[in-house]
């Protein structure tokens, strides 16, 4: 072991280890370990990118590093996982050889290596890249903490361990993002009702323990969490429930974010609540012919679940005690043993969590799908995030599933890195020394071949109601016993152990068959659809996919006698499923152009600073990272074809015309200073730093292309400006010799006059007249100032600088149809504002803030803004869209911060990574936290200063016009706007009296609820069979005396909250 007090001054080392003259196993150990001491985690081999898991947050990820691997080149940059993203990227859209194509990043490695957190960084700098500034991506960045919590969980060897497997697919067209695609893979469900020793439940239990207020904790009938045997009674110290309290937090705003309605978020807390509860429900010993009876203990927790989940008590019970199945007509009643009780309990909640879980990722693909024409060619970038290597010291089922998955991915890079390259050699006749590597096909085959493949026996003997997990070990026993990569297990052990690539496991067979089976009574599944919980009885009405993928849009009738028929006719085994979206990732996989991120563990401790050697090669051994090495340093990982190098740098010959044969790419090649590579019979063979070099010479001739367009372009200006200007002096001139004749012509009149002999009559005494304009210049509207050029090109800047050079941008005059349909979306924005947002932004005392101003132009805004403090601020309604525009007085200019509104009725500035639930919400929030990408924070509002102002006749429409029983006039056409403003005193649409204020707050409630009244509604359909649950429970466990009421509840009761929410419980 060697920690970082012990080493001394060690060589950073290098960073390609290709390039090393001396390759051997010590060679490759000491470069990573001397770069890991170094901090340098991330190491190349060639275009594969080792990465090892510091154990501790480094300053590698801020903004001035991602602005570095923003271009194409990077080879003069250390590795990075950024730049594995930026070559993918660049890829994408072609701008590499082979012109544009789909793209895929394969991260691997063992459980605990880092894999999550370069899959993180990945999706974080391909949005990075595509500078879109749109909501979309934002919402993509949320889906990781959002799936993290209810997908990962500790482990014995990670405290952040997946336990599902995900594969992103990013859609763009042309270099913007227009939609994400997700797919989730055997989420280890069995996690919920049993964890092994060290290890935790999924994180999302312990977030809501942790979030959740007393109150809500209430209302969803959560306890103390060392009641729930699910978690194991465990929690964590104060330090870890303040950081799964923030979790929370994330994830709510991640859900918010996303654009998950409140209603359906309220349901999947009650949901989750219920699945805890359930699992508190004990079974005493059976009677003679009779059922099961649930233990004393634990009635309470039935009550429970049944209130939580929204079914009847009863039709529960009888799922948890007794099958019922139908036989040629006629229902068969099989009554439970203890045993068979607490399965059928454990497997409910299993199936629950699981589909809460398929719900979230299918809702999530439902609000992430692009929206563009189906005509559209749209590119995809794909990330693999799935679980690493498993070894634990009991390994069941799951383990087996999540060891196959990476055996396939380790054929998958064998096949891309050794195979194809090797058999390009030969093809193409070049002189090549064969590379051995460890090639795990025939394990694959011992896994999935049909009908002999272990998969297949497991589903060949699930289908035997009499067959059992001995039985299943005796049939792999005689089938495999040939096989160099199966053992038997010794003794009376039930289990078998297989040989994979990265070594030894031995599997414990007990509950193979059930896990593979999988089985949903069907009477489970006719309760829960006719649960009064919506999100429950979604769930169990979807049907799921080949790949076991939940489809709410597909739903299937239940009808009469066929229900048995549900799990036995339409439902693969939990294998066959896996097996089955398997074999989709890797057809995805295998059409896309691969780039390899290999994660290694350092330590097996989790400690920082630390290198094992031992761990490390073992690692970099099974991996076969010094055959990779091998066939990168003397390889040629990068093969075109004629035709597409020619296509792609014929640009380097400077002549038109270029034709697409090998002559050619030999003649570009001779303009090159390339050396080492190789021209075959169909292809030519270069380096992986290759690549590097040509581009930098099409860049350069790119660049010399750019001057020499500058230069023409710059000539072509030059020769109209000297045009224009002799056209404007001729003009002058002409316009001066007019001038001049017209000045002779008049002399010529005067002088006739003057020899007229009129009388001249005495001129009158002239009395000063009132000025028609008022001297008080303050009356005087503002004069608008015209916006800079740099406001044209920035989005959210405007200077404010008036001795600074203003150029007089000219316009399209607005024909009658754009005038037009400029007044219909005000009318429409108007319309919006007033009947769904006027009563969420206006104040107790019946106003608006004073930083709410009408729907005022940009320009107006900004006249508001000059003459205040930095920091300054108003909120103004859009002109052209509903929603609203903040815009904020800066350093000398103004910037303006789009605000959208969200479906599910939350705010969010464009940009930002917080979602509010009021507009109110977000102008506090922002007034402490500053507002990407300058960090500003608001200061002071810019409040109102005239009732004649522009910014005031909107709002002076809604508050004069009559909130109900009033036909509706269009906003175009509304009499508010023609009363006359000098009638009515400064702010006196503000003030109200209290029959208005009353009238309006009784509209409020009924028509616009507010965010408070909302939540209410949502949690409507909450029963108080879940309040008298909680009182039972406590009176069995804590001894509360039935006379007594429930201290927490009592408290809730007499709170004001509780007793405006106490109404729709009863």
């Amino acid at each position: 072991m060697v920690s970082l007090e012990e080493r001394g001054p060690l060589p950073v080392g290098v960073g390609d280890l290709a390039v090393l003259a001396e390759l051997d196993e010590a060679a490759l150990l000491t470069g990573l370990r001397e770069r890991f001491l170094s901090q340098h985690i991330y190491t190349a081999i060639g275009d594969i990118l080792i990465a090892m898991n510091p154990f501790e947050p480094l300053p590698l990820y801020g903004k001035e590093v991602a602005e570095r691997y923003r271009r194409l080149q990077t080879d003069s940059l250390p590795p990075h996982i950024f730049a594995v993203a930026a070559r993918a990227y660049h890829a994408m859209l072609g701008r590499r050889v082979g012109g544009p194509r789909n793209q895929c990043i394969l991260i691997s490695g063992e459980s605990g290596a880092g894999k999550t957190e370069s899959a993180k960084l990945l999706l974080q700098h391909i949005m990075n890249l595509c500078k879109g500034n749109s909501q979309l991506e934002q919402q993509i960045l949320q889906v990781n903490p959002l799936l993290e919590a209810f997908g990962n969980a500790q482990t014995v060897m990670n405290d952040n361990s997946s336990r599902f497997g995900k594969y992103i697919q990013l859609r763009f067209q042309k270099n913007t993002v227009q939609g994400a695609k997700l797919s989730e893979y055997l989420l280890e469900k069995s996690r919920v009702v049993q964890q092994d020793t060290g290890e935790r439940n999924f994180h999302i239990f312990y977030y809501m323990f942790a979030g959740l207020s007393p109150e809500e904790k209430l209302i969803y009938g959560l306890l103390d969490p060392s009641l729930y045997r699910y978690i194991s009674g465990q929690f964590g110290t104060q330090d870890v429930a303040q950081h799964w309290k923030y979790k929370y937090q994330e994830v709510c705003n991640a859900l918010d974010m996303v654009g998950f309605q409140e209603q359906e978020q309220v349901d999947m807390w009650t949901v989750l609540a219920g699945v805890l509860s359930l699992g508190n429900v004990t079974f005493g010993p059976e009677e003679s012919n009779g059922p099961v009876k649930v233990s004393e203990a634990s009635k309470g927790w039935l009550k429970a679940a049944a209130g939580q989940f929204g079914v009847q008590e009863d039709e529960l019970l009888k799922c948890l005690v007794c099958t019922v199945s139908v036989t040629r007509g006629e229902q068969i009643q099989r009554f439970h043993t203890q045993q068979q009780a607490e399965d059928a309990r454990d497997s409910i909640a299993k199936m629950v969590y699981g589909r809460v879980f398929g719900w979230i990722v299918s809702k999530i693909n439902e609000l992430l799908a692009e929206n563009v024409d189906p005509e559209v060619e749209l590119r995809e970038i794909g990330i693999l995030d799935i679980f690493g290597f498993e070894n634990f010291a009991v390994n069941r089922f799951e383990q087996l599933c999540i060891n196959l998955a990476n055996e396939q991915l380790q054929h998958f890079f064998n096949h891309h890195i050794f195979e194809l390259e090797q058999a390009a050699y030969k093809e193409e006749g070049l002189p090549w020394e064969t590379i051995t590597f460890n090639n795990n096909e025939p394990i694959l085959n011992l896994l999935l071949a049909k009908p002999l493949g272990l998969l297949s026996l497991l589903d060949e003997q699930s289908a035997f109601p009499q067959a059992t997990d001995k039985t299943f070990v005796d049939k792999l026993n005689s089938s495999f016993k040939r096989s160099l990569h199966f053992q038997p297990a010794r003794g009376r052990v039930l289990g078998f152990s297989i040989i994979h690539y990265a070594g030894k496991v031995q599997y414990a067979a007990r509950g193979f068959l059930e896990k593979n089976r999988d089985n949903l009574p069907a009477s489970v599944r006719g309760l829960f659809i006719s649960s009064v919980t919506p999100l429950l009885s979604v769930l169990f009405t979807a049907t799921l996919s080949r790949t076991g993928t939940l489809m709410p849009h597909m739903k299937a009738k239940v009808l009469p006698g066929v229900d048995d028929k549900f799990n036995s006719t339409r439902k693969q085994s939990a294998g066959a499923q896996f097996r089955h979206s398997l074999m989709v990732l890797m057809e995805r996989m295998y059409s896309a152009n691969p780039h390899f991120v290999r994660c290694i563990k350092p330590n097996s401790q989790k400690e920082p600073g630390v290198v094992d050697s031992q761990v490390v090669l073992l690692q970099l051994r099974y991996n076969g990272l010094l055959e990779t090495i091998r066939i990168r340093r003397d390889g040629f990982s990068w093969r075109p074809s004629f035709e597409e190098f020619a296509e792609r740098y014929g640009i380097l010959l400077v002549k038109p015309g270029v034709s697409l044969t090998k002559e050619s790419c030999l003649e570009i090649l001779q303009n090159t200073d390339l050396k080492g590579w190789l021209c075959g019979k169909s292809r030519l063979f270069f380096n992986y730093w290759h690549q590097e070099q040509l581009t930098k010479c099409v860049e350069q001739m790119e660049r010399a292309a750019v001057v020499i367009q500058k230069v023409y372009k710059g000539f072509r200006c030059k020769k109209s400006y000297l045009k224009l200007v002799a056209e404007l002096r001729a003009q002058a001139q002409h316009l001066q010799e007019e001038a001049e004749r017209e000045r002779r012509q008049q002399l010529a009149l005067e002088a006739q006059a003057q020899k007229r002999t009129l009388p001249v009559p005495t001129p009158r005494k002239r009395h000063p007249q009132p000025s028609p304009h008022p001297s008080d210049k303050s009356q005087q509207p503002p004069v608008p100032r015209p916006r800079s050029k740099l406001s044209e090109s920035t989005p959210f800047d405007n200077f404010l600088d008036h001795s600074a050079p203003r150029p007089v941008l000219l316009t399209k005059e607005q024909t009658g149809e754009e005038a037009e349909m400029r007044k219909l979306k005000r009318g429409a924005t108007l319309r919006w504002f007033k009947e769904t947002q006027a009563q969420k932004v206006m104040q107790d005392d019946g106003a608006f803030p004073s930083w709410l101003h009408g729907m005022i132009s940009r320009r107006e805004a900004e006249n508001l803004l000059h003459d205040k403090p930095l920091g300054c601020f108003l909120v103004r309604i859009s002109q052209s869209r509903p929603g609203y525009i903040l815009t904020y007085r800066g350093e000398g200019r103004c910037r303006h911060y789009m605000i959208q509104m969200q479906p599910n009725q939350r705010y969010v500035i464009l940009g930002e990574d917080r979602a509010h639930a009021s507009l109110t919400e977000l102008v506090q929030y922002h007034q402490t936290m500053g507002i990407q990408p300058f960090m500003e924070i608001l200061s002071a509002p810019c409040g109102q200063e005239s009732s004649k102002s522009l910014d005031y006749k909107n709002l002076e429409c809604i508050m004069l016009s009559s909130p109900a029983g009033k036909a509706e006039t269009p906003p175009e056409k509304d009499s508010c706007s023609s009363m006359p403003s000098s009638s009515k005193p400064a702010l006196q649409w503000f003030t109200r009296t209290k029959n208005f204020q009353k009238q309006q707050t009784l509209d409020k409630s009924e028509t616009n609820p507010s965010s408070g009244e909302s939540r209410q509604q949502a949690f409507s359909h909450l029963c108080s069979s879940i309040r008298l649950a909680m009182q039972e429970i406590q009176q069995v466990s804590w001894g509360v005396s039935s006379a007594k009421p429930w201290p927490l509840w009592d408290m809730w009761s007499n709170s004001a909250q509780g007793q405006e929410r106490r109404g729709f419980h009863k």
